[in-house]
């Protein structure tokens, strides 16, 4: 029998395999390096902040990221800034 899908192991799962699967190189690097790093000590509630990251689309959250267009106040959460300043290292 399959795990359910709102384990933290399967949430932990999915959000590596879309982070390393985003559809162009440079975000698979930016956002799968990110995400392999810090994945196993997230906790719930982070791993929920990086879900509603995983929404945004490719080409915006590369831009934010990269720092090719600035991170709309509205936009610019805890986990965003983490990492930001991650890729800025």
């Amino acid at each position: 029998m399959s795990e359910p899908d709102n384990t933290v192991a399967f949430r932990r799962r999915r959000l590596l395999f879309r982070a390393t699967h985003r559809g162009t190189a440079e975000n698979d690097l930016m956002i799968g390096g990110f995400v392999s790093a810090h994945l196993s000590s997230l906790t719930e509630d982070e791993l929920g902040a990086l879900e509603t990251l995983m929404e945004i689309p490719d080409t915006v959250l590369a831009d934010w990221l990269t720092g090719r267009v600035p991170i709309p106040p509205e936009q610019e959460t805890a986990m965003l800034r983490r990492m930001r300043d991650y890729l800025k290292r």
